[in-house]
């Protein structure tokens, strides 16, 4: 399982929350360059479509591939009163061959992105990553030194934490608690749940910008 909140943020506030991000997690960012191929199951699968995702890390001196599926999110009134969203996943490395091995067992090419940024990795009760990136969408088949900005002057925080089904409430609190920190930059929400930028965010990012940053936690 994984708890995850998700905002936008104006790219001219990138940098501040950069810097409010290097001093909450005192640890340096991590670059951020991901070729993300999204798959939808064909007919011969089965009534019901399949949706899986292949990750290629495009930092790493030879390409490295992932393989993540998304299940169904966590129902329930107690689902409802949280504001971190609560579902199933499953990742696992592959190889390079994978997009091949998918295309043979009857999975369409359903869209592709590219996502540029950096991320933040640290621990809090559980391992916490940030991620902020711009989303670019390829003009050609896998191009993606030819990418194009989906949303210009938009970039996408994403927030996750690994969870399991005895632990997730404290991981829930820890991710809320660590979200409020951010909320004079931007708002987060569960995936789904558009809430647009804050109007608060210009004021703190020349506050960060003209301090240099913030506290450890």
């Amino acid at each position: 399982m994984e708890c995850v909140v998700q905002g936008i943020i104006e790219t001219q506030y990138v940098e501040a929350l950069e810097i409010l991000l290097q001093g909450l997690c005192g640890v340096n960012r991590e670059r951020l360059r991901v070729h993300e191929i999204c798959l939808k199951s064909g007919p011969n699968l089965g009534f019901v479509t399949s949706e899986v995702r292949l990750l290629c890390d495009l930092e790493q001196s030879e390409p490295t591939w992932t393989v993540k599926h998304v299940g169904g999110a966590m129902r329930g009134a107690g689902a409802e009163q949280i504001s971190v969203l609560v579902r199933s996943m499953v990742e696992s490395k592959a190889s390079k061959n994978v997009l091949r091995l998918f295309y043979s067992l009857g999975y369409k090419l359903d869209h592709e992105l590219l996502r540029v940024g950096f991320t933040f990795h640290f621990e809090r009760v559980a391992q916490i990553t940030v991620t902020v990136s711009s989303v670019n969408k390829m003009l050609k088949l896998h191009a993606t030194d030819e990418a194009v900005p989906v949303t210009p002057g938009i970039q996408m925080v994403e927030v996750t934490a690994p969870a399991t089904s005895e632990n997730y409430n404290e991981v829930v609190a820890s991710v809320s608690s660590f979200c409020e920190y951010l909320a004079p930059l931007l708002h987060l929400s569960k995936p789904g749940v558009s809430t647009g930028v804050v109007p608060t965010a210009a004021a703190a990012a020349a506050s960060l910008m003209s301090d240099g940053g913030g506290t450890t936690l």
